[in-house]
């Protein structure tokens, strides 16, 4: 009898304790509906603060054939948390979800069956949210510019919730790159993908992480990243600058040989060297964004530190696991 596959979940956790046991015993739950595939769920503490090491380690006693436990030594956020996960991830194939499991994890079954038809990238689209009407526009106004502007082809709905095969595993294990968005960046490698569609369902216990700041530096971070957009849109307020001054030259020059009046007064001039010189600090910040990011990359920091790995039979030590994804 050959050797049952692996199927591993990776699973980032931060500041979740009031959903531990409960999205344990659901992840766990997967086995009688996946007898044959062996189970890994490996859980990456993000220097949560709360009680959710405790409880993760609570449940690696209960379970020692199935979970993993591995943690950072701050918070170093989801994209950083969830590629070290892929390094101590030892299966076939491996899954990605919250902890607060707003996705049904139920619907790892049908992605495994996609994944064995040959599928090396499998994602749950969100096609409809339980959530407020807020939360509903910005999330969607966020995935919607990552499909226009973004990665070709990426769904409007987004993702977070999706299973990759190993040897997509593998690319990620060797991209260094920091300052990133890991969704769209899995997505880009350009894989054989399928689309499965889900709802996202309202939180029904503990707090999201989820904070506006971050949000934000996840767009900044996207938009870099993935797109020409910002610096297009320096040329572009640059092209427009240069037109519209030129326009207004010839209007006064006009003016001037047509009446003989000459420009009055000193309010257009001051809004024009205010308006410019907004337009000139706001092209100076999104080149320091790129400066900030290239010189991050030239200091070679790692994007993550592993404190320690609990209970994880893998060829790998603690040097390795303690350069970033």
């Amino acid at each position: 009898m050959s050797a049952k596959k692996c199927f591993s979940i990776v699973v980032p956790v931060y500041q979740n304790e009031a959903n531990i046991d409960s999205t344990v015993e659901a992840l766990t739950g997967l086995r009688s509906q996946l007898p044959n595939y062996s189970l890994q769920i490996v859980f990456v503490n993000d220097g949560s603060t709360d009680r959710s090491y405790e409880l993760l380690h609570a449940n690696l006693e209960r379970h020692p054939d199935v979970i993993t436990l591995v943690n950072l030594t701050r918070n170093f956020g989801q994209t950083p948390a969830i590629r070290e996960g892929f390094r101590f991830a030892r299966g076939d194939c491996v899954g990605v979800i919250s902890a607060d499991l707003q996705e049904p994890c139920e619907l790892f079954v049908e992605m495994i069956r996609r994944w064995e038809s040959g599928k090396k990238l499998v994602i749950a689209e969100r096609t409809a949210r339980e959530e407020g009407v807020v939360h509903r526009f910005v999330s969607g106004l966020y995935w919607k510019m990552v499909a226009r502007w973004g990665v070709k082809g990426f769904p409007q709905g987004g993702y977070d919730f999706c299973l990759i095969d190993r040897q997509v595993v593998h690319e990620l294990n060797g991209i260094g790159e920091k300052n990133t968005s890991i969704f769209p960046l899995i997505y880009w490698l350009g894989y054989d993908c399928d689309v499965l569609s889900c709802t996202r369902r309202k939180r029904s216990e503990g707090k999201s992480q989820w904070t506006l700041s971050k949000k934000i530096r996840l767009t900044v971070d996207t938009f870099i990243n993935f797109t020409y957009l910002p610096v297009q849109f320096i040329s572009f307020i640059g092209i427009a600058a240069f037109l519209s001054s030129l326009a207004y030259g010839l209007f006064l020059l006009v003016r001037f040989m047509v009446s003989g009046a000459a420009p009055q007064g000193w309010t257009s001039l001051a809004l024009l060297i205010i308006g410019f010189g907004g337009l000139i600090l706001l092209s100076l910040g999104i080149i320091s964004e790129y400066l900030w990011r290239i010189l991050d990359e030239s200091r070679q920091r790692p994007g993550s530190i592993v404190d320690e790995v609990v209970n994880l039979s893998l060829d790998v030590n603690m040097d390795q696991a303690g350069r970033a994804a």
